[in-house]
């Protein structure tokens, strides 16, 4: 099959033929018709996360059809449509497993980092996590929502009944979860680069009800924020945003280091977390209510044989949502 191979780390994806996968027991091959681009993607590849699987296949917000199945496996049936996510399996028997922590198993592997993903023809799959995809999107549309929507959905999850969020950070994940929260009748106040009036135009189009610089003071107090952008430098920024009472979510896998801030800026009963991984829980009830909430992805499609260009454009910030890797897709997603 062909694939765009990750050799070394810092060095561009490589365009080869490699043997294709045998699903085992339990699991299933898996024909990729579209592929996102994530932010996770630059990261493992600046090995900013260390150790990944060498060589590897990145690539884990993939949409494809079940081409064959392992002969325990009984879940899909061939030609069924099928999710990767970025948790491509955890033990189930570790305390955090037992707690439905699965998240945070020490055991877990993971698509794209651990085992090879879906910048491919074909990837294999364990089939207890993969997702079904709802029929309202398109394989192009619903790449995004594999990693940018899931982690997104958790982050917004953990601002609980928060109903001024602000999103430091307006890519992929924010134009879907800011699309989500309005249609939960929460407010939305989105936050980018300075001088990025694209981006700010583009939030307002996703349902932000203000958009500024990340140096700029929010019009109202914040309920809670949430920092998708990979910059330690926003989260006193993001604390002096939030009430007391509040909280601040991290959302990235990766961030640079975060300042020192005075204390003041937590006291008050706010809270900062961390958001890691994901579950499969988060992954149903996403999946439940993305159609209900419309949510429509942004997206720019690349050929697998230009997955380079893809990052690079993720890296410049050249994107208006997220980039995907059409690669078997429906016509009508290629735009």
């Amino acid at each position: 099959m062909r694939a765009m191979v990750l050799e070394q780390p810092r060095r561009p994806l490589v365009a080869k033929d490699v043997l294709q996968g045998k699903p085992a027991v339990t699991e299933i091959l898996i024909r990729v018709a579209a592929c996102g681009v994530c932010r996770t993607d630059l990261h493992v590849y600046d090995a900013e996360l260390s150790h990944p699987k060498l060589p590897l296949i990145l690539g884990h917000e993939i949409v494809g059809r079940v081409a064959r199945t392992g002969p325990g496996a009984n879940r899909f049936k061939e030609g069924d449509r099928v999710g990767v996510p970025w948790l491509a399996w955890a033990c189930g028997k570790c305390e955090y497993c037992l707690a439905g922590k699965e998240n945070l198993c020490p055991f877990a592997v993971f698509t794209g980092y651990t085992r090879d993903g879906g910048y491919a023809e074909f990837t294999v799959a364990s089939e207890a996590f993969c997702v079904p995809i709802p029929a309202e999107f398109s394989d192009v549309e619903a790449s995004p929502l594999l990693c940018a929507g899931l982690i997104g959905y958790r982050s917004y999850a953990k601002t609980g009944h928060a109903r001024r969020i602000g999103i430091y950070g307006f890519g992929a994940a924010a134009h879907i979860i800011a699309q989500v929260a309005k249609f939960e009748g929460r407010e939305v106040y989105a936050f980018t680069r300075d001088g990025d009036a694209d981006s700010q135009r583009f939030a307002v189009e996703m349902g932000a009800v203000w958009a500024g610089a990340s140096s700029k003071k929010p019009p109202a107090e914040l309920d809670a924020a949430i920092i998708f952008a990979p910059a330690g430098e926003l989260v006193p920024i993001a604390l002096k945003a939030v009430r007391p009472g509040g909280i601040v979510v991290c959302g990235g896998i990766h961030m640079s280091d975060i300042p020192a801030f005075p204390y003041e800026l937590l006291w008050g009963e706010r809270t900062l977390c961390s958001v890691a991984n994901l579950t499969r829980k988060d992954a149903a009830e996403f999946m439940r209510i993305a159609p209900k909430a419309r949510v429509r992805t942004a997206t720019q499609t690349f050929l697998l044989e230009n997955a380079n260009d893809a990052l690079d454009h993720l890296r410049q910030g050249k994107l208006r949502g997220a980039a995907v890797l059409a690669i078997a897709c429906e016509q009508r997603a290629v735009r």
